[in-house]
Protein backbone atom coordinates (compact mmCIF):
# COMPACT_ATOMS: atom_id res chain seq x y z
CA UNK A 1 0.00 0.00 0.00
CA UNK A 2 2.88 2.65 0.53
CA UNK A 3 4.09 2.20 -2.98
CA UNK A 4 0.78 2.71 -4.50
CA UNK A 5 0.46 5.58 -2.43
CA UNK A 6 3.91 6.92 -3.18
CA UNK A 7 3.39 5.54 -7.09
CA UNK A 8 0.22 7.96 -6.65
CA UNK A 9 2.15 10.90 -5.20
CA UNK A 10 4.57 10.83 -8.12
CA UNK A 11 2.93 10.43 -10.83
CA UNK A 12 -0.38 12.28 -10.03
CA UNK A 13 1.50 15.83 -10.33
CA UNK A 14 3.52 15.71 -13.36
CA UNK A 15 0.37 14.25 -14.94
CA UNK A 16 -1.79 17.18 -13.65
CA UNK A 17 1.04 19.51 -14.92
CA UNK A 18 0.93 18.44 -18.45
CA UNK A 19 -2.81 18.35 -18.78
CA UNK A 20 -2.73 22.32 -17.96
CA UNK A 21 -0.76 22.62 -20.97
CA UNK A 22 -3.60 21.37 -23.09
CA UNK A 23 -5.64 23.65 -25.11
CA UNK A 24 -9.05 23.07 -25.13
CA UNK A 25 -10.28 25.48 -28.05
CA UNK A 26 -12.19 23.07 -29.65
CA UNK A 27 -14.60 22.87 -26.43
CA UNK A 28 -14.12 26.37 -25.79
CA UNK A 29 -14.75 28.18 -29.56
CA UNK A 30 -15.32 31.63 -29.92
CA UNK A 31 -17.28 31.11 -33.50
CA UNK A 32 -21.19 30.12 -33.23
CA UNK A 33 -20.91 27.42 -35.91
CA UNK A 34 -17.96 25.91 -33.90
CA UNK A 35 -20.34 26.35 -30.46
CA UNK A 36 -22.91 24.40 -32.44
CA UNK A 37 -20.68 21.71 -33.70
CA UNK A 38 -19.45 21.35 -29.93
CA UNK A 39 -22.59 21.23 -28.87
CA UNK A 40 -23.58 18.53 -31.00
CA UNK A 41 -20.27 16.26 -29.91
CA UNK A 42 -21.42 16.77 -26.09
CA UNK A 43 -24.92 15.93 -26.93
CA UNK A 44 -23.95 12.76 -29.20
CA UNK A 45 -21.21 12.29 -26.22
CA UNK A 46 -24.59 12.26 -23.56
CA UNK A 47 -26.29 9.80 -25.29
CA UNK A 48 -23.86 7.08 -25.75
CA UNK A 49 -23.28 7.31 -22.18
CA UNK A 50 -27.00 6.73 -21.62
CA UNK A 51 -25.98 3.00 -22.18
CA UNK A 52 -22.00 2.78 -21.89
CA UNK A 53 -21.94 3.88 -18.26
CA UNK A 54 -24.93 1.48 -16.95
CA UNK A 55 -23.18 -1.13 -18.80
CA UNK A 56 -20.23 -0.84 -17.09
CA UNK A 57 -22.02 -0.47 -13.85
CA UNK A 58 -24.18 -3.30 -14.18
CA UNK A 59 -20.75 -5.65 -15.35
CA UNK A 60 -19.25 -4.69 -12.54
CA UNK A 61 -22.20 -5.14 -9.83
CA UNK A 62 -23.02 -8.64 -11.98
CA UNK A 63 -19.32 -9.29 -11.21
CA UNK A 64 -19.68 -8.84 -7.38
CA UNK A 65 -23.03 -10.08 -6.80
CA UNK A 66 -21.86 -13.60 -8.41
CA UNK A 67 -18.67 -13.90 -7.52
CA UNK A 68 -17.63 -17.46 -6.56
CA UNK A 69 -17.63 -16.81 -2.49
CA UNK A 70 -20.75 -15.27 -2.60
CA UNK A 71 -23.40 -18.17 -1.40
CA UNK A 72 -26.24 -15.63 -0.91
CA UNK A 73 -26.42 -15.34 -4.63
CA UNK A 74 -29.49 -17.10 -6.53
CA UNK A 75 -27.65 -19.85 -8.49
CA UNK A 76 -30.01 -20.84 -12.13
CA UNK A 77 -28.47 -22.98 -14.55
CA UNK A 78 -30.88 -23.47 -16.59
CA UNK A 79 -31.96 -20.03 -16.98
CA UNK A 80 -32.01 -18.76 -20.65
CA UNK A 81 -34.97 -15.81 -21.09
CA UNK A 82 -36.01 -13.05 -19.99
CA UNK A 83 -39.03 -10.97 -22.13
CA UNK A 84 -38.69 -8.12 -19.54
CA UNK A 85 -34.42 -8.26 -20.18
CA UNK A 86 -34.74 -8.39 -23.76
CA UNK A 87 -37.47 -5.32 -23.69
CA UNK A 88 -34.85 -3.89 -21.92
CA UNK A 89 -31.63 -5.04 -23.79
CA UNK A 90 -33.06 -3.81 -27.44
CA UNK A 91 -35.81 -0.57 -26.72
CA UNK A 92 -33.14 1.49 -24.80
CA UNK A 93 -30.03 1.43 -28.03
CA UNK A 94 -33.18 1.84 -30.58
CA UNK A 95 -33.99 4.78 -28.75
CA UNK A 96 -30.71 6.39 -28.43
CA UNK A 97 -29.96 5.88 -32.18
CA UNK A 98 -33.18 7.19 -33.25
CA UNK A 99 -32.25 10.39 -31.11
CA UNK A 100 -28.46 10.74 -32.46
CA UNK A 101 -30.13 10.06 -35.97
CA UNK A 102 -32.73 12.93 -35.86
CA UNK A 103 -30.06 14.89 -34.12
CA UNK A 104 -27.17 13.78 -36.92
CA UNK A 105 -30.10 15.07 -39.67
CA UNK A 106 -30.42 18.06 -38.37
CA UNK A 107 -27.68 19.07 -37.70
CA UNK A 108 -26.01 18.15 -40.75
CA UNK A 109 -28.11 20.61 -42.34
CA UNK A 110 -28.12 23.53 -40.11
CA UNK A 111 -23.94 23.47 -40.20
CA UNK A 112 -23.89 22.60 -43.65
CA UNK A 113 -20.19 24.54 -44.70
CA UNK A 114 -22.17 25.51 -47.76
CA UNK A 115 -25.40 26.91 -46.04
CA UNK A 116 -25.58 30.84 -45.35
CA UNK A 117 -25.50 31.54 -41.75
CA UNK A 118 -29.28 32.10 -40.26
CA UNK A 119 -27.72 34.30 -37.13
CA UNK A 120 -24.75 35.84 -35.24
CA UNK A 121 -25.48 33.81 -31.50
CA UNK A 122 -28.54 32.22 -29.97
CA UNK A 123 -31.27 34.53 -29.75
CA UNK A 124 -29.50 37.09 -31.71
CA UNK A 125 -30.27 37.12 -35.82
CA UNK A 126 -28.41 38.74 -38.76
CA UNK A 127 -29.09 42.43 -38.95
CA UNK A 128 -30.39 43.41 -42.75
CA UNK A 129 -28.07 46.09 -42.84
CA UNK A 130 -25.03 43.76 -42.41
CA UNK A 131 -23.27 42.68 -45.58
CA UNK A 132 -20.91 39.23 -44.95
CA UNK A 133 -17.14 39.59 -45.49
CA UNK A 134 -16.11 37.94 -48.59
CA UNK A 135 -12.60 36.10 -48.42
CA UNK A 136 -10.77 34.28 -50.81
CA UNK A 137 -8.36 31.17 -49.17
CA UNK A 138 -5.81 29.52 -51.56
CA UNK A 139 -4.02 26.51 -49.98
CA UNK A 140 -0.40 26.75 -51.57
CA UNK A 141 2.48 24.82 -50.72
CA UNK A 142 3.45 25.55 -47.23
CA UNK A 143 1.31 28.89 -46.94
CA UNK A 144 -2.22 30.41 -46.76
CA UNK A 145 -3.15 32.95 -49.57
CA UNK A 146 -6.25 35.34 -48.53
CA UNK A 147 -7.80 37.61 -50.66
CA UNK A 148 -10.29 40.10 -49.67
CA UNK A 149 -11.97 40.77 -52.83
CA UNK A 150 -14.02 43.85 -51.71
CA UNK A 151 -11.37 45.91 -50.06
CA UNK A 152 -8.83 44.64 -53.14
CA UNK A 153 -5.94 43.47 -50.43
CA UNK A 154 -4.27 40.03 -50.31
CA UNK A 155 -2.42 38.13 -47.27
CA UNK A 156 -0.52 35.44 -46.69
CA UNK A 157 -0.24 33.40 -43.19
CA UNK A 158 -2.68 36.31 -41.63
CA UNK A 159 -6.21 36.91 -41.89
CA UNK A 160 -8.50 39.26 -39.82
CA UNK A 161 -12.73 39.33 -39.54
CA UNK A 162 -15.00 41.61 -37.36
CA UNK A 163 -16.73 40.41 -34.94
CA UNK A 164 -20.23 39.24 -35.08
CA UNK A 165 -20.47 39.99 -38.97
CA UNK A 166 -20.63 36.79 -41.08
CA UNK A 167 -17.77 35.74 -43.25
CA UNK A 168 -18.19 34.22 -46.32
CA UNK A 169 -14.81 31.67 -47.28
CA UNK A 170 -14.39 30.39 -50.89
CA UNK A 171 -11.62 28.04 -50.73
CA UNK A 172 -9.35 25.94 -53.67
CA UNK A 173 -5.53 24.55 -53.30
CA UNK A 174 -2.91 24.98 -55.71
CA UNK A 175 -0.98 21.41 -56.03
CA UNK A 176 -2.68 18.93 -53.27
CA UNK A 177 -5.72 18.59 -51.21
CA UNK A 178 -5.85 20.58 -48.18
CA UNK A 179 -7.83 21.10 -45.40
CA UNK A 180 -8.49 24.59 -44.27
CA UNK A 181 -9.26 24.89 -40.29
CA UNK A 182 -9.53 27.65 -37.47
CA UNK A 183 -10.50 25.43 -34.48
CA UNK A 184 -11.98 28.75 -32.68
CA UNK A 185 -13.95 29.76 -35.94
CA UNK A 186 -16.01 26.51 -37.21
CA UNK A 187 -14.91 23.06 -38.24
CA UNK A 188 -12.40 22.27 -41.04
CA UNK A 189 -13.33 22.64 -44.96
CA UNK A 190 -11.39 20.64 -47.84
CA UNK A 191 -9.67 22.68 -50.24
CA UNK A 192 -9.02 20.81 -53.93
CA UNK A 193 -7.37 22.24 -56.76
CA UNK A 194 -9.49 23.25 -59.57
CA UNK A 195 -12.59 23.00 -57.30
CA UNK A 196 -14.24 25.85 -55.17
CA UNK A 197 -15.48 25.08 -51.71
CA UNK A 198 -17.34 27.07 -49.26
CA UNK A 199 -17.61 28.14 -45.97
CA UNK A 200 -19.81 30.37 -43.57
CA UNK A 201 -18.70 31.23 -40.56
CA UNK A 202 -18.57 34.36 -37.70
CA UNK A 203 -16.24 34.52 -35.08
CA UNK A 204 -17.93 36.52 -31.96
CA UNK A 205 -15.16 37.47 -29.39
CA UNK A 206 -12.03 39.71 -30.18
CA UNK A 207 -8.68 37.76 -30.26
CA UNK A 208 -6.13 36.19 -31.65
CA UNK A 209 -6.65 32.34 -33.02
CA UNK A 210 -4.71 29.67 -34.32
CA UNK A 211 -5.40 28.35 -38.23
CA UNK A 212 -3.52 25.00 -39.56
CA UNK A 213 -3.76 23.53 -42.05
CA UNK A 214 -5.30 19.92 -41.21
CA UNK A 215 -4.61 17.76 -44.12
CA UNK A 216 -1.08 16.39 -44.79
CA UNK A 217 0.57 17.87 -47.90
CA UNK A 218 3.90 16.98 -47.43
CA UNK A 219 7.34 18.19 -45.86
CA UNK A 220 6.21 21.69 -44.99
CA UNK A 221 3.10 20.62 -43.39
CA UNK A 222 3.53 21.10 -39.93
CA UNK A 223 4.75 24.29 -40.54
CA UNK A 224 1.42 25.84 -42.58
CA UNK A 225 0.01 28.04 -39.66
CA UNK A 226 -1.70 31.33 -39.96
CA UNK A 227 -3.05 33.75 -37.02
CA UNK A 228 -6.35 34.37 -37.30
CA UNK A 229 -7.35 37.96 -35.33
CA UNK A 230 -11.09 38.44 -34.27
CA UNK A 231 -11.08 42.04 -34.01
CA UNK A 232 -13.67 45.32 -33.45
CA UNK A 233 -15.13 47.03 -36.80
CA UNK A 234 -12.48 49.85 -35.90
CA UNK A 235 -9.70 47.28 -35.35
CA UNK A 236 -10.28 45.92 -38.53
CA UNK A 237 -10.51 49.27 -40.18
CA UNK A 238 -6.90 50.08 -38.82
CA UNK A 239 -5.69 46.84 -39.66
CA UNK A 240 -6.75 47.22 -43.66
CA UNK A 241 -4.94 50.56 -43.28
CA UNK A 242 -1.64 48.41 -41.84
CA UNK A 243 -1.97 45.87 -44.98
CA UNK A 244 -2.50 48.48 -47.33
CA UNK A 245 0.52 51.00 -46.24
CA UNK A 246 2.76 48.04 -45.77
CA UNK A 247 1.42 46.10 -48.31
CA UNK A 248 2.88 44.95 -52.11
CA UNK A 249 1.49 45.00 -55.28
CA UNK A 250 0.67 41.19 -56.16
CA UNK A 251 0.80 40.70 -60.06
CA UNK A 252 1.04 37.56 -61.80
CA UNK A 253 4.97 37.02 -61.96
CA UNK A 254 4.45 38.07 -58.20
CA UNK A 255 2.10 35.23 -57.42
CA UNK A 256 3.93 32.47 -59.51
CA UNK A 257 7.27 33.37 -57.50
CA UNK A 258 4.65 32.98 -54.46
CA UNK A 259 3.45 29.44 -55.22
CA UNK A 260 6.54 27.99 -54.94
CA UNK A 261 7.21 25.63 -52.23
CA UNK A 262 8.26 27.43 -49.30
CA UNK A 263 8.13 26.77 -45.43
CA UNK A 264 7.36 28.64 -42.33
CA UNK A 265 6.68 31.63 -44.31
CA UNK A 266 6.11 34.96 -42.03
CA UNK A 267 3.02 37.06 -42.86
CA UNK A 268 2.97 39.19 -45.97
CA UNK A 269 0.28 41.83 -47.03
CA UNK A 270 -0.32 42.95 -50.41
CA UNK A 271 -2.10 46.30 -50.96
CA UNK A 272 -3.40 45.12 -54.26
CA UNK A 273 -3.39 42.18 -56.39
CA UNK A 274 -4.58 41.35 -60.09
CA UNK A 275 -8.06 41.11 -61.01
CA UNK A 276 -9.38 37.69 -61.29
CA UNK A 277 -6.58 36.17 -59.90
CA UNK A 278 -8.71 33.81 -57.73
CA UNK A 279 -10.64 32.71 -60.61
CA UNK A 280 -7.89 32.19 -62.62
CA UNK A 281 -6.04 29.70 -59.19
CA UNK A 282 -9.07 27.71 -59.52
CA UNK A 283 -9.51 27.30 -63.41
CA UNK A 284 -5.60 25.85 -62.94
CA UNK A 285 -4.35 28.83 -65.46
CA UNK A 286 -2.85 31.48 -63.38
CA UNK A 287 0.15 30.19 -65.38
CA UNK A 288 -0.13 32.71 -69.08
CA UNK A 289 -0.49 30.32 -71.62
CA UNK A 290 -2.55 27.76 -69.58
CA UNK A 291 -5.89 26.60 -70.72
CA UNK A 292 -8.94 27.72 -68.19
CA UNK A 293 -10.66 24.91 -67.08
CA UNK A 294 -13.69 26.51 -68.22
CA UNK A 295 -13.12 27.11 -71.11
CA UNK A 296 -12.00 23.23 -71.43
CA UNK A 297 -15.81 22.76 -70.18
CA UNK A 298 -17.16 24.89 -72.59
CA UNK A 299 -14.97 22.79 -75.78
CA UNK A 300 -16.09 20.00 -74.17
CA UNK A 301 -19.70 21.03 -74.24
CA UNK A 302 -19.64 21.81 -78.05
CA UNK A 303 -18.53 18.14 -78.80
CA UNK A 304 -14.83 19.04 -78.68
CA UNK A 305 -12.52 20.83 -80.70
CA UNK A 306 -11.77 17.96 -83.17
CA UNK A 307 -8.61 18.18 -85.07
CA UNK A 308 -7.87 21.05 -83.63
CA UNK A 309 -7.99 20.32 -80.29
CA UNK A 310 -3.69 18.43 -80.69
CA UNK A 311 -3.27 22.35 -80.09
CA UNK A 312 -4.59 22.44 -76.92
CA UNK A 313 -1.97 19.94 -76.00
CA UNK A 314 0.84 21.73 -74.05
CA UNK A 315 -2.08 24.27 -72.87
CA UNK A 316 -3.73 21.00 -70.88
CA UNK A 317 -0.54 20.43 -69.05
CA UNK A 318 -1.02 21.65 -65.24
CA UNK A 319 0.89 19.00 -63.18
CA UNK A 320 4.64 18.96 -64.80
CA UNK A 321 5.45 22.54 -64.64
CA UNK A 322 7.16 22.60 -61.53
CA UNK A 323 9.06 19.30 -62.31
CA UNK A 324 10.18 20.93 -65.85
CA UNK A 325 11.51 23.94 -64.05
CA UNK A 326 12.79 22.20 -61.33
CA UNK A 327 10.62 23.65 -58.68
CA UNK A 328 9.35 20.44 -57.50
CA UNK A 329 8.99 20.31 -53.69
CA UNK A 330 11.74 18.59 -51.34
CA UNK A 331 10.77 14.83 -51.05
CA UNK A 332 8.09 14.91 -53.75
CA UNK A 333 8.18 11.49 -55.64
CA UNK A 334 6.63 10.50 -59.44
CA UNK A 335 6.99 7.04 -59.75
CA UNK A 336 5.33 7.15 -63.48
CA UNK A 337 8.79 8.80 -64.16
CA UNK A 338 11.19 6.35 -62.46
CA UNK A 339 12.94 8.99 -60.76
CA UNK A 340 13.95 8.32 -56.91
CA UNK A 341 12.73 10.20 -54.03
CA UNK A 342 14.08 13.67 -53.92
CA UNK A 343 15.12 13.63 -50.31
CA UNK A 344 18.15 14.01 -48.34
CA UNK A 345 18.09 10.24 -47.78
CA UNK A 346 17.96 9.10 -51.48
CA UNK A 347 20.66 10.79 -52.69
CA UNK A 348 22.46 7.49 -53.58
CA UNK A 349 19.57 6.07 -54.84
CA UNK A 350 19.67 5.03 -58.03
CA UNK A 351 17.00 4.20 -61.00
CA UNK A 352 16.57 1.35 -62.97
CA UNK A 353 18.68 2.91 -66.30
CA UNK A 354 16.55 0.23 -68.51
CA UNK A 355 13.51 2.21 -67.61
CA UNK A 356 14.18 6.45 -67.90
CA UNK A 357 11.58 8.50 -67.22
CA UNK A 358 10.76 11.40 -69.60
CA UNK A 359 12.35 14.04 -66.67
CA UNK A 360 15.07 12.13 -65.70
CA UNK A 361 17.37 14.90 -66.35
CA UNK A 362 15.65 17.49 -63.90
CA UNK A 363 17.12 15.15 -60.85
CA UNK A 364 20.30 17.24 -61.91
CA UNK A 365 18.67 20.36 -60.36
CA UNK A 366 17.69 18.67 -57.06
CA UNK A 367 20.48 19.66 -55.02
CA UNK A 368 20.68 23.04 -55.90
CA UNK A 369 16.72 23.31 -55.47
CA UNK A 370 16.77 22.07 -51.49
CA UNK A 371 18.67 24.74 -51.01
CA UNK A 372 16.16 27.35 -51.53
CA UNK A 373 13.81 26.06 -48.84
Amino acid sequence: MPIRRLLQGGLLPPLFALLSGCNFVVMQPSGDVAIQQRNLVLASTGLMLLIILPVIGLTLWFAWRYRASNENATYDPDWHHSTQLEVVIWTAPLMIIIALGALTWISTHTLDPFRPLGRLAPNRPIPAEVKPLQIEAVALDWKWLFFYPELGIATVNELAAPVDRPINFKLTATSVMNAFYVPALAGMIYAMPGMETKLHAVINKEGVYDGLASQYSGSGFSRMTFKFHGLSNDGFDKWVDKVKQQGTELSRDAYLELEKPSEAVAPRFYKSYDSGLFTAIVNLCAQPGKMCMHEMMMIDAAGGAGKDSAENRERLQYDNRRILHGEEAPGATVPATSRAPRSDDAKDSKTDPGQPGPDMNQDKAAPAQRHHH
